[in-house]
């Protein structure tokens, strides 16, 4: 019964582990005649990723600028020439990355 005692002990934490996950999510567009790019942040549980750091880059993974989320988990930022590509990194899990090809216009 000894040997079983730290198992017991850890057995809430492993189980909690996978339910507790959640991952972040972004999704940008263009709008105003693609003058300006809209994202909107938030997890997989469907929680607001507000306060977070979204940042800019080109091509040449040269950092154009950085944007905090809103309260409502949105950010916005001028169109730069050029191609380039957006990051949310939360910094516990995997980053989000959002390419220019992959927006479209609203």
């Amino acid at each position: 019964m000894r040997q079983l005692t730290p198992l017991i002990a850890l057995a809430p934490l492993l189980l909690a582990s996978p339910a507790s996950a959640h991952f972040g999510l972004m999704e940008c567009w263009f709008e105003q005649d693609r003058s300006q790019i809209h994202c909107q942040t938030g997890w997989t549980d469907g929680g607001a990723a507000s306060n977070y750091d979204i940042h800019l880059y080109d091509y040449d993974d040269n950092l154009l600028a950085i944007e905090r989320t809103d309260d409502q988990s949105r950010v916005q930022f001028p169109a730069p020439d050029g191609e380039f590509y957006l990051v949310f990194d939360p910094g516990h899990e995997s980053p989000v990355e959002v390419d220019v090809v992959e927006m479209k216009d609203r």
